[in-house]
């Protein structure tokens, strides 16, 4: 049984994983707890804790310390092999040990070298229970030897050869950092062009003029003695083949240039490495380092590639100019075949470098400590990795485990020792060690086999105190061997917690992760293993959590203000909170400028450093809150100061200036403005706006100005005052840099041009003297250019031009100095005059009643003699044909923008005479008006009857008096009338369809019934068809001989009739009738309720519907006979909601048309064949109504009619 404590646990909530981290850190580290108590009783191996590095490299001028620290129980003993031999420390008497470990402290500084100790060294710490051993510790002191001396002649070559510069630095322990530098100290520059190796060579892929210098020198920088050494100065001179003349070449031989190449362009080659393959060895875990260095003109450029797969993108790295390609971390993964290119203009060269990636033994399962009880099992495990495969040998106490003590509980299974029924005597430490031809791994691991009863280390009763809703950490930390197992308890009698609502720790611990108020009590930790039991108590309290209820908010105070910062704060009954302030997480400052009064902090006086972030921390025993608010103390920046002007040109100046306080508010910008004293004095413009980091502008200034600046800051508040204008600066005049714009010919009478154009303003005109030359000529022709100078006016008009002409126009600024640029051509025209020719084959179609089509040709471009705007149509109305009575009416007009040949006439009156003519028009005006041309509209349906009146009811009879329709639009053939009862049902009765003749305006019903309401349509008719109708209703009279005592119907509103005055109310079937005329009623209110509600407008078709032949009704299947008289959607004649009022309002449905979209800027749509697309609306008129409205009694049916 292993009892090493694992913080492995059951169930972890992510906020605990940082305390159990710590846990599992220290369990690590403690192998066997360090409680004082327990490790009096327990005996434990020795286990080196520290000691020196494997490679120990020693500073030759110090005392030489090697480390070799371990524990155990007892403590262990140490002694020390060399070289593979037992190091006697008591015959060197410049050898001590350091008491209480078995750390060797060497004392070279009084005498002695280091040299003499140089050598492999190890220590053993060994005690009752085993022997553990250290790594093999290589000690060697560091070295850092002077360069050889040597004779370097100076090196001449031509420009544009290449060139490299050996260092060959010696040989130092560590090797030395090399890097190139100058006399002065200062690095030498370093390009792509010119670069240092990783030997440390100094290459130049070509050399220019530039590069001579006599001082090229190494130095090498060895930094564990902290020393530099320095080779001899290298001189170089590069020099072009011109200064070459033939006595210096009769001087010098081929041999004492560098290099005899040619200074002319050529492709790369590579410097290093040479041929076209290398081949590169790393150890796994190092960084890889590739290079590659080409010459030739132009530079070279490097790019790397790897052939059988990618780069690494996490792990590259590219140094030196991208001449090194580095890879860190490397794995056995990025073994292959890396491609370096160089490439310049004229070629590019490959060099393929084969990488194989070797590894030193790496750990995959280090052996770990046992803690075993006696008659246990168990097993230490060993195995490594590395390239070649590690072989694994063990030691037991330091020996080899094939000439150790036998150990009957022991068998060795390659990498596994496993252990079985171990005993006391089967303590012992062991080690692993796997090595390969790039080094070796040491571990110790050893077997304590101990018996020992539970022990609960953690204080009896501690209390445990927490803040609700946070997790509780109950510790039990234990001991035992074998390893006990660990129960929780709550309460006296409390059964063991389950682990579902806790997390049981295998350390002991036992976590609530929530802890809630229920959560309070004693718990109880009860250890157990077969040699015994042993249990503690804890007790916890959940607390209340520390909250800031109101916390301090952000504020922005002006300089010299006051503010004040809220904090209020809950907590729980039992703790104390001690509130406090902070500034910038620092203390208060000492001033009685800040007051602390209970929930609030009050800072008086403002000042520019009391800007910051202000905390409020509330602390109790068992946590703390904070909140934070920042202060801004801001006001608008002081003006800038110290304006100078420098570098005054003739068109540009410098302007400096010295910002002002920002106030604590970043200034983000400056604006400049100029005042112009010679033009437009004490008037500020803006001139330009600069980033509030430039304390200078480079202004462009205008000749002939008189200029003054000044300059505001600007920041986060607003801009600052003004800065007082600096010193007055005269620009040279000079010619004009512009022209005038908005250029425009146009003639105002047909002999004239007019040239127009915007004039410069005196700030533009650059100098005194300003004019303008304006110069004209005709477009199609020959002629020169007509030139003349006119002064500073807007306006030039050139006479006796030909009408409507094209001309070229350009409009030249000048003045004292000089003549501006070149100015742009514009086209214009001369004045433009009245057409001279009429549009020629008009020709009328006639679409239908109320439309008309007209064409016409096109007239000639030429006499149009101006911009054509279009055709203009002419139409009116010039007699009826039904009446034959001339008379003028006004003519309408209808214009077709563009070249349009054609057009639609609509809202023509059917059955109508019409003359029309045809215009073109241009920017003057109209041309001559074509031949007129007649049509006539044919006949078209009458509008409806302007009236309807049915006067003279008998109990048998009604008469109709109507006026004709206000358009007949035809001749009248006849009119038809249509009507049919009503019963008090509201069903409909036969309808009675009768012709009239057209010359007639009163008819008379006879054989009617009395007492009945009935419904009557009523249209006219000619040869085209019907026309509208328009609908009324009335009521017969009551027979008196029949209905004695019984009031008359109402027969509309406006009628009149005489009847006798009978008290009915107490009726039997008046009071029925009374009660069903409240029920409908009501029915009707709630109909119109939803009506209302479901708003809208009605559609043309409704409209149409509500005027459709009565014919089209509803039939009932039984008897034939019409449907009830009901509020159907289908709008028929008797629907309810569409019946004529009682007051006889007459509706009367007009159907003007429109010219919307026959002429061009009127609204409206019209289809192709010209029909007006829209809905047609229609007139409401009323007719006062007839009959003394008081003499009328009231009846049931009127009562009814009035809610219609």
């Amino acid at each position: 049984m292993q009892l090493e404590i694992m913080p492995r646990k059951k169930r972890l909530p992510a906020g605990r994983a940082p305390l159990l981290l710590l846990l599992c850190q220290l369990v690590r580290a403690l192998d066997v707890p360090l409680d004082p108590k327990l490790l009096e009783d327990l005996v434990q191996p020795p286990t080196i804790t520290q000691q020196s590095p494997k490679d120990y490299i020693i500073d030759p001028r110090e005392n030489i310390v090697i480390q070799c620290e371990a524990k155990g129980k007892p403590p262990p003993s140490f002694s020390w092999t060399r070289n593979g031999t037992h190091f006697d420390i008591e015959k060197d008497p410049l050898v001590t040990m350091k008491p209480g470990s078995g750390t060797l402290m060497i004392n070279i500084m009084s005498e002695g070298k280091a040299e003499t100790y140089e050598g492999v060294y190890q220590c053993t710490a060994r005690n009752e229970r085993g022997a553990a051993i250290s790594n093999n510790i290589v000690v060697r002191p560091s070295r850092s030897p002077l360069w050889t001396k040597e004779k370097l002649e100076p090196i001449t070559l031509r420009n544009g050869q290449s060139l490299i510069l050996p260092c060959r630095p010696p040989l130092g322990l560590p090797p030395p950092i090399i890097f190139w530098m100058d006399n002065s100290f200062q690095r030498l520059p370093q390009s792509e062009r010119v670069s240092q190796g990783l030997n440390g060579d100094l290459y130049f892929s070509n050399v220019l003029p530039e590069d001579t210098r006599e001082d090229y020198i190494c130095y090498a920088r060895f930094n564990h003695t902290q020393t530099i050494q320095q080779k001899q100065p290298i001189s170089v001179k590069v020099i072009s083949v011109d200064e070459l003349n033939d006595t210096i070449a009769a001087n010098l031989n081929d041999s004492e240039f560098y290099s005899a190449k040619s200074n002319r362009e050529r492709p790369p080659t590579f410097l290093t490495p040479e041929g076209n393959a290398s081949h590169k060895e790393e150890l796994r875990g190092n960084v890889l380092s590739l290079e590659c260095i080409a010459e030739g003109l132009p530079t070279p450029i490097i790019y790397w590639i790897k052939e059988d797969g990618t780069l690494p993108i996490n792990r590259t790295f590219y140094k030196n100019f991208k001449k090194t390609l580095q890879i860190i971390q490397v794995s056995e993964a990025d073994s292959g075949n890396y491609q370096c290119i160089a490439k310049n203009p004229l070629g590019a060269i490959y060099h393929t470098i084969s990488v194989t990636v070797k590894a030193a033994p790496y750990w995959i399962m280090a052996p770990q400590n046992l803690v075993l009880s006696p008659g246990e099992d168990g097993r230490l495990i060993c195995r490594a990795n590395g390239n070649p495969k590690p072989r694994i040998s063990w030691l037991s106490n330091g020996v080899p485990i094939e000439i150790a003590p036998d150990d009957p509980s022991r068998n060795i299974d390659g990498d596994t020792i496993i252990f079985s029924n171990v005993q006391e005597r089967s303590s012992a430490v062991y080690q692993c060690n796997a090595s390969n031809e790039y080094g070796y791994l040491l571990a110790n691991a050893f077997v304590n086999v101990l018996a020992e009863p539970p022990r609960i280390l953690t204080s009896a009763n501690t209390l445990y105190q927490v803040i609700a809703d946070r997790p509780a950490l109950l510790d039990c930390a234990f001991f035992g061997s074998p390893l006990p197992t660990v129960e929780w308890f709550k309460g006296a009698k409390g059964s063991a917690l389950r682990e579902d609502i806790y997390v049981l720790h295998e350390n002991g611990t036992l976590e609530i992760p929530v802890a809630q108020k229920d959560s309070t009590g004693t718990y109880t930790c009860v250890a157990r293993n077969k040699l015994g039991m042993a249990k503690n108590e804890v007790h916890l309290e959940i607390k209340d959590a520390t909250r800031i209820i109101k916390q301090p908010e952000y504020a922005v105070v002006q300089r010299g203000g006051t503010v004040s910062f809220e904090c209020k704060v809950k907590h729980d009954h039992t703790l104390i909170p001690t509130i406090t302030w902070l500034k910038d997480n620092g203390e208060l400052p000492n001033d009685g400028r800040f007051t602390v009064d209970k929930d609030h902090l009050v800072v008086a006086d403002v000042w520019d450093d009391d800007g910051g972030t202000y905390t409020c921390v509330a602390n109790t025993t068992l946590d703390n809150v904070s909140a934070s608010a920042v202060l801004s103390v801001v006001d608008v920046p002081n003006p800038p100061f110290d304006l100078e002007l420098t570098d005054q040109l003739d068109k540009s100046v410098q302007l400096s200036w010295t910002p002002g306080n920002d106030n604590n508010s970043p200034i983000t910008k400056f604006i400049i403005e100029y005042e112009d004293a010679m033009h437009e004095a004490g008037l500020w413009h803006h001139q330009t706006e600069v980033s509030g980091m430039q304390t200078t502008a480079h202004l462009k200034l205008s000749p002939y100005v008189n200029y003054s600046f000044r300059v505001m800051a600007v920041n986060s508040l607003g801009r600052s005052l003004p800065s007082e204008a600096s010193e007055q600066y005269l620009t040279k005049a000079a010619e004009p840099d512009t022209n005038p714009t908005a250029v425009e010919g146009l003639g105002s009478e047909p002999d004239n041009l007019v040239i127009t154009w915007k004039p410069l303003n005196g700030f533009e005109s650059n100098g005194p003297g300003l004019q303008y030359k304006v110069s004209w000529r005709q477009k199609d022709g020959d002629d020169e250019w007509t030139s003349v100078v006119v002064a500073n006016v807007s306006k030039y008009i050139v006479s006796g031009t030909p009408t409507f002409v094209p001309y070229l126009i350009k409009v030249q600024a000048l003045n004292d100095v000089g003549f501006a640029p070149e100015p742009a051509v514009v086209m214009g025209h001369s004045g433009e005059d009245l057409p001279m020719v009429a549009p020629g084959n008009v020709r009328v179609n006639v679409v239908n009643s109320t439309l008309a089509e007209v064409h016409w040709d096109p007239v000639p471009l030429k006499s149009i003699r101006g911009h054509l705007q279009g055709y203009r149509i002419y139409y009116w109305k010039a007699q009826s044909s039904s009446k034959r009575n001339r008379r003028h009416l006004e003519k309408k007009i209808l214009t077709f923008q563009g070249s349009k040949t054609h057009g639609m006439l609509p809202g023509l009156e059917p059955f109508s005479h019409y003359t029309l003519n045809v215009r073109v028009v241009n920017g003057k005006g109209e041309g001559p008006a074509s031949p007129d041309r007649v049509f006539n509209t044919p006949e078209g349906v009458p509008s409806a009857p302007s009236s309807l009146k049915i006067v003279n009811p008998t109990p048998d009879s009604l008469t109709l008096e109507w006026d004709p329709p206000s358009r007949p639009n035809g001749i009248l053939t006849e009119y038809t009338l249509k009507y049919q009862p009503i019963n008090s049902t509201h069903e409909l009765g036969p309808l009675v369809d009768l012709k009239i003749p057209a010359n007639k305006t009163r008819w008379t019903l006879k054989n009617l019934n009395f007492s009945t309401r009935y419904k009557f349509y009523f249209y006219a008719q000619t040869a085209a068809g019907s026309g509208s109708q328009i609908t009324e209703e009335a009521v017969t009279n009551v027979d008196e001989g029949k209905m004695a005592g019984i009031p008359p119907p109402d027969v509309g509103a406006g009628k009149a009739m005489a009847s006798r005055q009978v008290d009915i109310a107490t009726q039997g079937w008046f009071i029925g009738l009374m009660c069903a005329v409240a029920l409908l009623i009501l029915i009707l209110l709630i109909v119109c309720f939803i009506r209302r509600n479901k708003g809208g407008k009605y559609p043309v078709k409704e409209k149409e519907d509500a005027h459709a032949d009565p014919e089209i009704q509803p039939m009932k299947e039984d008897d034939g006979t019409f449907g009830e008289y009901s509020d159907a959607e289908d709008h028929k004649p008797l629907k309810k909601g569409s019946r004529t009022p009682s007051d006889r309002t007459v509706k009367k449905e007009d159907s003007d048309d429109s010219l919307v979209d026959y002429g061009e800027g009127v609204n409206g749509q019209f289809n192709e064949d010209g029909s007006f697309i829209g809905q047609y609306s229609g007139k409401k008129e009323k007719e006062p109504a007839e009959g003394n409205e008081s003499s009328e009694a009231p009846s049931p049916v009127n009562a009814m009619n009035s809610f219609v």
